[in-house]
């Protein structure tokens, strides 16, 4: 297990390293100055001189990129060229926010969808399972920032239910819940039916293999079939996804915290975008990849030690 769990943090870092470098190469190619969008049109030449080399491109590509994974191994994410703050700094102050939300989609994700996926597949083809199948499509179907729409008009702006915009950061622990409730939603209703639609088809070819049939001949009891050798098996597939779901609510909560006007790490990387703010998307897009690639490799690790037959695959 532990050489498992060392080759997959091998591959974790390769992958965040292949892919910030990718980025960094997607960046450059993007049409445009970053420092004359920063300035303006109006901007003379001597202050573009400054601020590209205030932001390190003046240097050959492969020099920045390689300046670029020094700074980060000294704990420097860069400068944020218009505010001159820290880039960890800004990061730091937002990423709460953004940990909380993706914390309350994928709880509430999980604590419908497995039950309604283990309901299904114990009793196929019933109505129940009927509606449960219609209504996770449907929601696999909608994007966040439509559901997010919709519950901002019809729970707050209509019903009053939930507060408007913010985060609820200068209310305390129930001002922020409260103002939770609603981005939360619109980020795990789509993984309620991924999750339901997983366990269900995981649970029913569980439920034919042979050792589940050998144990009803032994006249085991329904609940420990069901709970003690179908269910620990056929939520393998689901921890996968629920690793998967983390890394993408990560890209689900930029709608969520534009239209709701919450503060967080999607916010600050569609402000940084819209400026061309270089050192703040390079800082914002690493925090991100990592928590992706965390949250896979957590997953993966998890699923290996319910299966040792995983550890034998990597």
């Amino acid at each position: 297990m532990l050489v498992y769990v060392i080759k997959r943090i091998a591959l974790a870092i390769v992958i965040i390293v292949l892919a910030v470098t990718l980025l960094y190469l997607m960046i450059h190619a993007v049409p445009g100055d970053p420092a004359t969008v920063l300035l303006g049109p109006r901007a003379t030449p001597e202050l573009i001189e400054a601020l590209h080399q205030k932001m390190g491109l003046d240097q050959p590509l492969p020099v920045q990129i390689v300046s670029f994974f020094g700074r980060i191994l000294s704990g420097d994410l860069g400068t944020d060229v218009l505010q001159d703050k820290p880039v960890s700094t800004m990061i730091v102050a937002v990423l709460p926010y953004t940990l909380m939300l993706v914390a309350a989609g994928i709880t509430w994700a999980l604590i419908l969808g497995i039950p309604l996926g283990v309901y299904s597949a114990m009793h196929p083809d019933s109505w129940m399972d009927k509606v449960a199948g219609v209504s996770s499509v449907a929601f696999i179907a909608m994007p966040p920032f439509v559901v997010g729409l919709y519950a901002l008009l019809l729970f707050s702006v209509i019903l009053g239910w939930f507060p408007v915009i913010g985060g609820g950061g200068d209310k305390g622990l129930i001002g922020q819940l409260h103002h939770l409730v609603l981005p939360a939603f619109a980020v795990g209703l789509g993984w309620v039916g991924y999750l339901a639609r997983i366990v269900r088809a995981s649970m029913l070819e569980v439920l034919a293999e042979n050792h589940v049939r050998h144990a009803r001949a032994h006249g085991l009891s329904h609940n420990r079939i069901q709970y003690h050798y179908v269910l620990r098996i056929a939520i393998l597939p689901a921890v996968t996804i629920i690793g998967i779901g983390i890394g993408a609510m990560l890209s689900g909560v930029v709608f969520a915290e534009i239209i709701f006007a919450r503060p967080g790490l999607g916010k600050l990387i569609f402000v940084a975008v819209q400026q061309r703010n270089f050192p703040l998307i390079m800082g914002t897009v690493l925090v991100t990849t990592s928590l992706f690639v965390v949250a896979t490799t957590l997953s993966d690790i998890v699923n290996a030690l319910l299966d040792p037959r995983i550890r034998e695959r990597l």
